[in-house]
């Protein structure tokens, strides 16, 4: 039997089970005898702390990103002691509303733990420090930036989205040789080469205009009825492709809404076919998270910055335009000018494709897979 390895994530927003989902295929494309389980820990847990962690989230993210933003930047800072009562109470309550997970833990060999999300990593590293068990394990960030949430000492690798990342691990303690710039890992589809003409004929849209990809994120959040609104104003005529996710309500209210006779648009709800979506599109309208920005890069599409969160994801709309690969639009009345000075624009549209291609990391799960795997062979 091969090696066996678990990939743990959890579902606060829909990134860190991409990666997850990322990291899974590679590794089954690097050692097809392994075995590989995917878990996601929010699975492991009561309804009511499912709820807290996870919806709440996306509660705030609707209704007050401000307040995100707050708490990041909160919990990136020591405590003035050096002893940090928030993180011990933090950790007390997950392990009372993580029981089956670290049962699970105890109960079952593995081999290797790919983390995705400080929370699996956090529990792993405090039951090492106690010696309740002896699991190697390898946390990857899905962000451009890092946290302090993400250092889980014991931990035997770090993965970041970039070398700036990388220094700022080591400022809380990480051993410099312990962390890998590798990118944020995304599913080995958006490196695979595909024929532009025939995926404009698969997905019915029109190649012979510029496209415009409008991303919602999984859960359709966000003012995208707004956004849709305003992009229908770009003077130029273009081809419209507008993803709902799995908001069905937003999926119905999107197709009512008026067009100018110039434009086309198609309307779809949730798809596992993105790659080829970002690989037709010329432009990717999008809040800037993780995984999302990662997958555009890989792809060679450029990214229109709209409404990013406060902490994480501002911190990722601060890299993309220091790197020239993105424009950013901070308000909705600015948003069809700007589009259409991109689309008429072609020299420094290619300019950002340039820079996208620069900075973009299509195989950095297979590079985290590679790396992790050095701990156990």
């Amino acid at each position: 039997m091969g090696a066996r390895i678990l990939v743990l994530s959890a579902s606060v927003g829909a990134g860190h089970v991409r990666a997850a989902e990322a990291v899974e295929a590679a590794i089954k494309q690097t050692l097809l005898d392994a075995v590989v389980r995917h878990i996601d820990v929010l699975e492991m847990t009561n309804r009511l702390f499912r709820r807290i962690y996870g919806k709440l989230y996306l509660d705030l993210v609707n209704r007050a990103p401000h307040v995100l933003g707050y708490f990041y930047d909160m919990l990136d800072q020591p405590s003035r002691s050096g002893h940090n009562r928030s993180d011990r109470f933090r950790l007390a309550l997950q392990k009372l509303n993580l029981g089956s997970f670290i049962k699970f833990l105890k109960r079952d060999e593995w081999d290797l733990v790919i983390n995705t999300h400080f929370l699996p990593a956090e529990i792993i590293s405090n039951l090492r420090k106690d010696k309740l068990i002896d699991l190697p394990q390898a946390t990857v960030t899905t962000d451009f930036d890092t946290h302090r949430l993400w250092v889980n000492q014991p931990c035997d690798r770090y993965f970041t989205a970039t070398k700036e990342g990388a220094l700022y691990l080591q400022r809380w303690g990480v051993p410099a040789k312990d962390i890998f710039p590798t990118g944020i890992p995304v599913h080995p589809v958006f490196s695979e080469p595909k024929d532009r003409k025939a995926l404009a004929a698969k997905h019915g849209v029109d190649a012979g205009k510029p496209i415009v990809l409008q991303l919602a994120g999984g859960f359709g959040v966000g003012p995208i009825e707004k956004l849709f609104e305003a992009l229908t104003q770009v003077e130029v005529p273009t081809q419209f492709v507008s993803i709902a996710g799995k908001n069905e309500k937003l999926k119905k209210e999107l197709e009512k809404m008026p067009v100018p006779a110039r434009h086309r648009v198609k309307v779809m709800g949730f798809t596992k076919e993105i790659d080829e979506l970002m690989q037709l599109a010329d432009l990717v309208v999008s809040k800037p998270g993780g995984l999302t920005t990662s997958e555009t890069l890989a792809r060679g599409a450029v990214m229109v910055i709209v409404n990013p969160i406060p902490g994480q994801e501002s911190r990722n709309s601060d890299y993309l335009l220091e790197s020239g690969a993105a424009v950013k639009v901070n308000n909705l009345a600015t948003l069809p000018y700007k589009v259409t000075q991109l689309l008429t624009d072609r020299d420094r549209l290619e300019a950002l494709r340039a820079n996208v291609r620069r900075i973009a990391r299509p195989k950095a799960a297979f590079d985290v897979v590679a790396k992790s795997l050095e701990l156990i062979q």
